[in-house]
């Protein structure tokens, strides 16, 4: 065959082939062993990201509980209500689990939905008092929605609410509920630093970044414990009437 030459490509490149399967050796056990601890190991991604104030979204034209709930009347009468950008940074990967059904009436300040993370949970209670139209099923099967887009497709219920005027009252607007956003943050901020220090030293470097910074997802790091004391300092506060 003239013409034709053979290349053994093991014997030109015998030495690269030989450097990428040391690399994945290597490796391989390196990554098992950073896997055997997972919390450790999310902490200190989540520690690559901090909670800003010039971080949140805050969309104008929303109404904000005070217990990091949102709420939007649509033409329709009914109020779509979802949970703020704020709640969602700190806790980090939850999953949603919704508590009431379409037809269920619901009272300003009873349980709508729980988020959960590895046994731990957070308890949402309703802003307003209504009749429940609609719930958001995806936001249970899909998680990542409230994450990636929670004024939108993240929204949990709809409700058909019967005190809206009064019940509004209680709730932040436009540039109120900018300047109550930083302050909430600040306050969170100061909870989760004490109790960094009561209960979590090992994890100082991640929860406060350097300039005083919010870790992403800090609360994510806590025990049960703290998410109890924190679901009871900032969201199961009195609501009003």
């Amino acid at each position: 065959m003239d013409g034709f030459t053979y290349s053994d490509i093991f014997a030109t490149k015998g030495i690269e082939y030989l450097v990428v399967i040391t690399f994945l050796i290597l490796l391989v056990p390196f990554w098992l062993a950073l896997n055997k601890q997972p919390k450790i190991v999310t902490q200190l991604r989540n520690a690559l990201g901090s909670i800003s104030f010039r971080r949140l979204k805050i969309p104008q034209g929303l109404y904000y509980g005070k217990n990091h709930t949102w709420l939007f009347m649509e033409k329709s009468g009914d109020a779509r209500v979802g949970i703020d950008d704020l709640l969602i940074h700190l806790a980090g990967e939850i999953k949603c689990i919704i508590k009431a059904s379409p037809g269920d009436e619901i009272k300003k300040g009873e349980l709508l939905t729980e988020l959960i993370q590895e046994g731990k949970k957070l308890r949402i209670l309703s802003p307003v008092t209504g009749t429940i139209t609609e719930i958001n099923s995806s936001v249970e099967e899909s998680p990542q929605i409230l994450n990636d887009d929670p004024y939108g497709r993240g929204w949990i219920y709809k409700i058909k609410p019967v005190n809206w005027i009064s019940e509004i009252n209680d709730c932040y607007f436009a540039s109120a509920a900018s300047s109550w956003s930083q302050q909430e943050l600040e306050k969170i901020k100061n909870f989760l630093a004490g109790s960094n220090q009561k209960k979590s030293p090992e994890f100082s470097s991640v929860i406060l970044q350097d300039g005083g910074e919010l870790s992403d997802h800090a609360l994510s790091g806590f025990s049960a414990t703290v998410w109890n004391e924190f679901g009871e300092e900032f969201l199961e506060r009195p609501l009003g009437t």
